[in-house]
């Protein structure tokens, strides 16, 4: 290869840049291009890339592809990027754009060259879960060891490079914001080349990992927030497109947008959001981060509408901002919270925005207000409050001074002697604090002290600039603890800070990306956690684990992750069929045999709300052991008490007899009766270890309740406990 990579088509390539600024018509503009790509084709050698060799990972083929047989007669767009990284989030519009106009039978094809920035990026999953939750619908390659990476002397995310028919290096686009060179250069190309007979029409063969998958009530949701009295929880449903309103049993009162993505205000039933993530409520006024349509959007609980309050829907390259909210345009918001301004006669006069596409931290003015060290500002106008918008790490005494690198979290404490905005720093792998009095930014924890280095990530314990995380993408503040948690989505853990003593530790998650619920923080695991929120009270703390699709509730008190929030509907509610959401069912429970024993439990006294744990420990005869292939299960029921079961997660698989298998119950918040009996059943296939005999078996264990009006605390465990006997 001459020339060492990219570097040998720096010259022609600049002096053809150069020549476009002084084309004033597309017709110059595309000759140009073409006696460019006449010079380059005329070579004796051709600049070429060393293909994609090895054992490597593909995503959306049914296999691996070569680039020199396989794309052999195809203008390919090699698109470099790393799914951490927002300006290669930015692209994507770009690359979608392309490949509507030109297929492969066209001649055009685009593979995305993943290379990793930080670690968990090189996981296949993890790639997997960003392909989908981006929508990419090309090929992807896991260059986990940035091997053409290197080869290429590619230098930053993103970087497209396109090559001619014979896989020879034609040109290169480095960052983002290049969509009319793009398209010029792809067009001519794929011109020049078919006059001169060089491109084939064949197809490649594409399996989109995306329709192997089944239908969830959740995809990515990205953040999830309570209203103030802690009665309701509002899901960013980012893969569905649409923002969910549910109890905190998990039954949806309202459903707003989705299931595909667009950009339309009005009735709950016709509006439409892109990737939605930050969500902040107030009273029955919600405000949403729209991330993809670069919005600020507001949803009426009461009027049942939706509204944009700022951006224009295309993605802003403002860094200073000021004008009224919706004339004003932003870059990809990725996280909202109510504050107030410092001269404001209403609370919650501010709405902080974590402006991720431009690396600041912006305010839209619900009320006229004044900001620290800014003038006095009308009700609408949405502006830059921190950051420069260089990407980097960077604290200063003066908010536009700051640097951060794309902010993804926000999080108030507005009691003092704390008085600030917590910011969760996602390539910096920081958390920072912003002054809520004079704006000053200062870190927290995580990082290091060159504000240029933004490889400074881990899964470090400790204090200060000693703690390491790696992207985080969700803070919340508990009033009641006086302790800040942190997403930290990449190492798959929750962590908590004290911000007095800057210490952070490990809270819940086992540092491996899978969905175990288990009977204590340390023992469960999350998969990229994005969001999450904390009641008022500090119980009950509500988890986005984004690439398991769940809402998890951890019980802060007894320090027990309860269970996976169950996303279910009432049977009464009208849902289009292409929402994916469960309802309320009892008809394919399994039945226990007429000889299963039905154990009577003590009455058990609980309130309107509250979580019950079911610890059921079952005990098979000597020498025998589980069918692992038969549906051995447990199931609630409650006869006569039906509305107990509403939103309920009723049934669930016992995989490990030895171990002890939870089962989390919320009562719900409206209770029909004083009294009532809840079931619970179990039904186990096992065999005897020296014959080929294999028995079903049952159990039933019956829990009276007495419900009282009185709060009886957070969480109530009781133990079912049965030993089957031998034959």
């Amino acid at each position: 290869m001459a020339a060492g990579g990219l570097a040998g088509l720096l010259p022609a390539q600049t002096q053809l840049e150069y020549a476009l600024l002084d084309a004033d018509t597309p017709q110059e503009k595309e000759n140009l291009v073409y006696q460019y790509l006449k010079k380059m084709d005329s070579r004796e050698r051709d600049l070429t890339q060393p293909g994609l060799v090895g054992d490597l990972q593909w995503l959306n083929t049914e296999g691996p592809i070569s680039l020199h047989k396989d794309l052999c007669g195809k203008v390919v767009v090699l698109d470099f990027f790393t799914y951490c990284c927002i300006n290669c989030l930015h692209l994507l519009p770009d690359l979608h754009a392309l490949e509507h106009q030109y297929s492969d039978k066209d001649g055009l094809i685009i593979v995305g060259v993943h290379s990793a920035k930080f670690p968990n990026e090189k996981v296949l999953d993890n790639i997997k879960s960003a392909v989908l939750r981006y929508n990419i619908v090309h090929p992807v390659v896991n260059d986990a060891d940035a091997t053409l990476w290197h080869e290429l002397e590619v230098s930053c995310w993103p970087t497209l490079v396109i090559l001619g028919p014979r896989g020879n290096m034609l040109f290169s686009l480095v960052g983002e914001g290049h969509r009319e060179k793009l398209f010029l250069f792809t067009s001519i190309t794929l011109k020049f080349y078919k006059e001169r007979g060089q491109i084939k029409d064949n197809n490649i063969g594409i399996k989109l990992y995306r329709d192997s998958l089944p239908p969830s009530p959740l995809l990515f949701p990205g953040k999830v927030t309570l209203d103030s009295a802690g009665e309701r929880l509002v899901i960013a449903d980012t893969g569905h497109h649409r923002i969910l309103v549910t109890r905190k049993n998990g039954e949806i009162l309202h459903i707003i947008g989705g299931p595909n993505s667009g950009r339309r205000d009005g009735r709950f039933s016709e509006a439409a959001f892109n990737s939605p993530q930050g969500i902040a409520i107030k009273n029955n006024v919600i405000y949403v981060a729209d991330t993809e349509n670069h919005l600020i959007r507001k949803i009426d609980l009461e009027l049942e509408m939706v509204t944009t309050v700022a951006g224009i829907g295309i993605q802003g390259v403002d860094k200073e901002g000021g004008a009224k909210g919706e004339e004003q345009p932003i870059s990809s918001p990725w996280d909202v919270v109510f504050g107030n301004s410092i001269s404001g006669t209403q609370e919650d006069n501010v709405l902080w925005i974590a402006m991720a596409g431009t690396h600041q931290i912006w305010a839209l003015m619900l009320e006229g207000g004044k900001l620290p060290k800014g003038s006095d500002l009308k009700k609408g106008v949405c502006l830059r409050f921190a950051g420069s918008g260089n990407e980097e790490n960077r604290n200063n005494a003066y908010p536009h001074k700051a640097g951060f690198a794309q902010p993804s979290g926000l999080s108030l404490a507005s009691e003092e002697p704390w008085n600030c905005l917590f910011v969760a720093d996602s390539e910096s792998s920081t958390v920072r604090t912003i002054s809520l009095k004079d704006g000053a930014v200062k870190h927290l924890v995580g990082g290091e002290r060159d504000p240029l280095n933004l490889f400074a990530f881990g899964d470090v314990d400790g204090a200060g600039i000693n703690a390491k995380l790696q992207h985080p993408l969700g803070v919340t503040w508990d009033k009641k603890r006086k302790l800040l948690y942190v997403a930290d989505s990449y190492n798959h853990k929750i962590k908590v800070v004290d911000p007095k003593m800057k210490n952070c530790a490990t809270l819940a998650g086992t540092g491996e990306a899978s969905n175990v619920i288990g009977s204590s923080f340390t023992q469960s695991t999350f998969n990229e956690p994005g969001g999450l929120c904390v009641e008022e009270n500090g119980c009950l703390m509500y988890v986005a684990d984004t690439n398991n699709h769940q809402i998890k509730v951890l019980d802060l008190e007894t320090k027990i992750l309860s269970m996976a929030l169950p996303v279910l509907i009432p049977e009464a509610c009208d849902v289009p069929d292409n929402l994916p959401l469960q309802k309320y069912k009892t008809k394919n429970l399994p039945k226990l045999p007429k000889s299963a024993p039905n154990i009577e439990l003590p009455s058990l006294t609980v309130a309107p709300g509250q979580t019950i744990q079911f610890l059921l420990k079952l005990i098979l005869p000597p020498d025998s052991k589980l069918n692992e292939e038969a549906p051995n299960s447990w199931f609630i029921t409650a006869e006569g008490n039906t509305w107990l079961l509403q939103g309920q997660c009723l049934s669930g698989e016992i995989k490990d007899v030895p171990s002890q298998t939870i089962i989390p119950f919320q009562l719900p918040m409206s209770c029909l009766s004083a009294e009532a009996i809840l079931d619970i059943k179990a039904c186990l296939y096992y065999c005897s270890k020296g014959s080929s005999a294999c028995m079903m078996k049952g159990i039933s264990f019956s829990q009276p309740l007495q419900i009282a009006s009185t709060n009886q605390g957070s969480l109530t465990q009781v133990e079912l406990i049965h030993t089957f006997l031998t034959n």
